[in-house]
Order: structure tokens, then C-alpha cells, then sequence
């Protein structure tokens, strides 16, 4: 018959280095972590760079194919982000249905109100603004993250 030892379970020494161990993995683990994170919000900014500025081209080339009417002085680009989600009538189209090019406005995950809606966290640059001073105006050329920080590569998200 085997006998148990009267006290069984972890000494003290033993709960501390556990601690101590955790400790240093977490504190090596969190700052790949955050880089993690930061680089997953970079791809969804390139991404929703892409898509936007992609249906703003599509919504230009269809002006310029006579498949939207404009006027004369426009310059063919959207008046707002919005029009490219509610779309615009096909001229083209003898039931007169409508041209969409988004089915919604991606929000910039670097912005900073999380509450204001997703068209309003954009920068927008109109098709008479300088690329190096971008002014909104009466259309939506471009548009651009608004917030001040600093990608991975080193260059800032306002000029991606």
C-alpha cells in the first residue's frame, strides 16, 4: 500500500516562476499583437481604396460612354460618394433602370469617429484640386483616409 504524501499539490517557487513565465510570453507576444492588428487595418484601407476609387473610374467611363446623362460643364465624376450606392439612370436602358457602382460606401478603419457615417470618414478631393493640397468641391475625384498617422511602410495614410 502506497502512501500519500501528507501535503500534495504546488510550493510557492513553483506558482512564482509559472507567473514570471506567462508574464514574459505576454510581454513578448503583445507587441506582435498590436502590428498584427495595425496591418490588418492597412489591408482593409487598401482595399476599400481600391473599391472606391474603382466605382468612381466606373462611374466616369460611363459618363464618357453616354450611359449617364451630365451636362456639358460637368466633368463626369460623382457629385458625392453617395451617388455612387443610390446610382443613376442608364440612358441607354428603355425602362429606365438604374447604374449602381457600389452597394456600399466602405468605412475608413483609420478614422477616428467610429459613430459618423461611413462618407463622412473619407477626405475627398474634387477633379480642380492640386494632388498635393486635395480640396472637396462640387465632385469626388479622389478621396483619401483623413487620419494623421503613419503606415507600416512609412508613409502616412493620407497619401495612399
Amino acid at each position: 500500500m502506497k502512501r500519500r504524501p501528507p501535503h500534495s499539490g504546488f510550493t510557492l517557487i513553483e506558482m512564482i516562476v509559472t507567473v514570471a513565465l506567462v508574464a514574459i510570453i505576454a510581454s513578448v507576444a503583445t507587441p506582435f499583437i498590436k502590428l498584427h492588428l495595425q496591418r490588418e487595418k492597412e489591408r482593409e484601407l487598401k482595399a476599400a481604396l481600391v473599391a472606391i476609387r474603382t466605382a468612381i473610374d466606373a462611374y466616369k467611363r460611363s459618363g464618357d460612354e453616354g450611359l449617364i446623362a451630365r451636362s456639358a460643364d460637368s466633368t463626369g465624376y460623382p457629385h458625392s460618394l453617395n451617388e455612387l450606392v443610390t446610382g443613376v439612370v442608364n440612358q441607354r436602358d428603355p425602362k429606365g433602370r438604374k447604374i449602381y457602382f457600389l452597394r456600399r460606401i466602405p468605412r475608413d478603419p483609420m478614422a477616428s469617429l467610429p459613430s459618423s457615417p461611413p462618407e463622412e470618414t473619407w477626405g475627398k478631393r474634387s477633379y480642380a484640386s492640386e494632388a498635393d493640397n486635395p480640396v472637396e468641391g462640387e465632385d469626388v475625384y479622389d478621396v483619401y483616409s483623413l487620419s494623421d498617422k503613419t503606415g507600416t511602410n512609412g508613409i502616412p495614410y493620407r497619401e495612399w
